[in-house]
């Protein structure tokens, strides 16, 4: 039998928000209850320009969200893990992280910001979108679909 699409799925987040929406749409789609949950986030490095805030400041962020996540999935039966993840380019980390834990996809819901945004800032779901050689899911923000 084929492996679903959501048995061990990485879950990047970037923020609280983007946390609470993507395990929201995650459970809300996926083909029942992903077995293995992988969150993950990433403390970019500004290789070779000073840091935005120090490496403690941003794992104490980051453990804010994993308890988010960790929230929303209590009383599902999955297995559930966090890690930080390092590095200079956001979507690349990702998807090595997919390797790293055998995930049989990388899902999240799409965060908003500008075209000229992304243009300048580079776009972490362009690079996993046309970059990874794992499945990416992206999937639908309830938020999104409230207000629109």
């Amino acid at each position: 039998m084929a492996q679903s699409l959501f048995s061990r799925v990485v879950v990047p987040v970037a923020n609280e928000d983007d946390a609470a929406a993507t395990v929201e749409a995650l459970l809300r789609y996926g083909d029942g209850t992903p077995r293995a949950v992988i969150a993950v986030h990433v403390i970019e490095k500004a290789g070779g320009a000073p840091d935005k805030a120090s490496v403690e400041q941003r794992e104490l962020a980051a453990k804010e969200m994993f308890q988010i996540v960790r929230e929303q999935l209590q009383g599902n039966d999955i297995v559930f893990q966090t890690e930080f993840l390092y590095g200079t380019d956001v979507g690349d980390a990702i998807i090595e992280a997919a390797h790293d834990f055998n995930a049989s996809a990388i899902v999240f819901t799409p965060r908003g910001g500008s075209r000229w945004l992304k243009l300048l800032t580079g776009d972490v779901t362009t690079t996993l979108v046309n970059e990874s050689d794992v499945p990416v899911l992206v999937l639908p923000d309830q938020s999104d679909e409230l207000s629109g």
